[in-house]
């Protein structure tokens, strides 16, 4: 097994949230809940790249920072209407919020 890093975003709606981040190209991989009705907590990925997405109040702050480095910026930017800029420090970014405040600096380093 290789060892990891996994944020832990929290998430006021899970399916809300899953959406949004398929958007970006993750996919869900699974979702627990202690019960019926009770908050959720799920996975999604993107290869090798997870997040996990969760309803629980004390798992995660509000208005967390993740960087998400990706092959092609201007293909997620495209996805979300907006313009990657050049960022001084020798990356092509934009920067996201999901629809909990979340921020998601997504970029690709420049060549």
């Amino acid at each position: 097994m290789d060892e990891e890093v996994i944020p832990i975003l929290h998430v006021e709606d899970a399916a809300v949230a899953v959406a949004w981040y398929q958007r970006l190209g993750f996919a869900p991989q699974w979702e627990h809940r202690f019960e019926p009705g009770l908050p959720a907590f799920v996975e999604v990925a993107r290869g090798r790249v997870r997040l996990f997405l969760s309803e629980h109040r004390g798992d995660a702050r509000p208005d967390t920072l993740v960087y998400l480095r990706v092959r092609d910026v201007d293909a997620v930017a495209g996805a979300f209407g907006v313009e990657p800029e050049d960022a001084p420090w020798g990356a092509r970014e934009v920067e996201l919020r999901d629809p909990d405040g979340n921020r998601l600096r997504v970029g690709t380093p420049r060549e």
